[in-house]
């Protein structure tokens, strides 16, 4: 035992499920474990939105699907296309009863973010997205709003995940990173999103052309202009490294810092850029969409926060030593991209 607050590790999480902490429709698929967070599977149906809402405290998010803000209702159990532009509402796969003393937070994947899809997991009786409040006992939901590309979604896929934090919030230290805009294979400092681009199927690990998707942007003079409503993909002038101590979110950007949105998705799990765990000079990847105006970034611009808080124990197996697709990485797009 590490610390008396913090994120539970793997193995904490698999006794959580095991002690019905965790409630599941289907069993855990293989994995759905993370060194210090568990993946949502999107469940049967969906449900397209006229509107995006939180229930309010004391309201089922059920009560509130009545006939004047759900347009109509989507079997994804054979897969359906979900539309750029329309917010959709999917039941997940796992609910929660949660014991005292621990809260939830999700976040959106970091597939998912890299694909400009705008996903938050709502509650029953939730005042704020992304949050399950001490003792929380109910269903979860997944709002799903593609911004970019439309995407072939499927009953288990898993677009976001949740953090379990015994005890309070106790942030340990923060790490600001700037961005890199002196370029990396042939000058490329970043990508692009193409609008009006082909589907992507969220099964196609590997399976999209990558020039029909992004445009690669470069920066020959250390500047570049973010223009309104775009979406890019660009990285950190820092390597980053998660100690197996700890576990990080990628905070909100301050809007005084400038005009643009610097992620979706934010956690950093122990050992991202570790070298034990082979990954010796991780970046942090950036999703950023402009905002209002243009606006001029510079090399070496501080662009986002890495807030670290400790984990209850060391995880069983670190980021790296699992499936993933992003230890080690530099400027990196999305998984489902070749």
């Amino acid at each position: 035992m590490m610390s008396s607050h913090g994120i539970l590790s793997d193995r904490q999480l698999a006794a959580l499920v095991a002690e019905g902490g965790v409630v599941t429709q289907d069993a855990l698929a293989d994995g759905q474990i993370q060194p210090a967070s568990l993946d949502l599977r999107l469940g049967r149906i969906a449900y397209r939105l006229r509107a995006s809402f939180l229930p309010g405290s004391g309201r089922s998010i059920q009560s509130r699907l009545t006939p004047d803000l759900v347009m109509h209702t989507i079997d994804l159990e054979q897969g359906a296309v979900l539309e750029t532009g329309c917010v959709y509402l999917v039941p997940l796969l796992e609910g929660l009863k949660l014991p005292a003393g621990m809260t939830a937070a999700m976040n959106p994947k970091s597939s998912t973010g890299r694909i400009d899809v705008f996903t938050r997991v709502i509650a029953d009786g939730a005042e704020a997205f992304d949050q399950a409040p001490e003792g929380y006992e109910g269903p979860l939901f997944a709002e799903v709003s593609p911004r970019t590309f439309s995407i072939l979604a499927r009953t288990g896929d898993r677009l976001g995940q949740v953090r379990f934090r015994q005890g309070g919030h106790h942030p340990t230290r923060e790490q600001t990173v700037s961005v890199d805009l002196e370029g990396f294979d042939n000058g490329i400092v970043g990508y692009r999103a193409r609008r009006h681009s082909g589907l992507v199927d969220l099964a196609g690990i590997g399976a999209h052309p990558r020039e029909r998707f992004w445009e690669p942007v470069t920066a020959p003079d250390g500047q570049l202009v973010l223009d309104p409503d775009e979406f890019y993909i660009l990285a950190s002038r820092e390597a980053v490294a998660i100690p197996l101590s700890d576990a990080a979110e990628m905070a909100p950007i301050a809007p005084e810092i400038g005009e643009f949105r610097a992620h979706y998705a934010g956690f950093f799990d122990p050992g991202f850029g570790v070298s034990e765990a082979g990954g010796s000079g991780s970046r942090a990847v950036l999703e950023v969409r402009g905002r209002d105006v243009p606006f001029i970034l510079e090399h070496g611009q501080p662009i986002a926060r890495l807030v670290h808080e400790p984990m209850l124990e060391t995880p069983a197996e670190a980021y790296g030593q699992v499936a993933s697709n992003y230890q080690a990485q530099g400027l990196k797009l999305s998984k489902f991209f070749r």
